[in-house]
């Protein structure tokens, strides 16, 4: 990607809502191709790093809480 096709990329107007809307699909591994093509030509990248990064933050509290619990129920003694 050249410096202009980034540029063009960082200015698009997809709302940062979307983008995590498209990502949440993404962890799943679940995306029609229509919507794929609709989120790459919407989408910023910058959005798409910071929730990315989110996304897994999100997900590592939610396995930590999970073994938390499991840990303390004593179904794991």
């Amino acid at each position: 990607m050249s410096g202009a096709d980034f540029k063009a990329a960082v200015q698009r107007k997809g709302s940062f809502g979307q983008t995590m809307k498209a990502v949440a699909w993404s962890f799943f591994g679940v995306r029609r191709s229509s919507d794929y093509e609709h989120d790459v030509s919407r989408i910023n990248p910058l959005h798409v790093v910071v929730a990315g990064v989110l996304g897994v933050l999100v997900f590592i509290g939610v396995l930590l809480a999970l073994v938390r619990w499991v840990i303390g129920s004593g179904v794991a003694a």
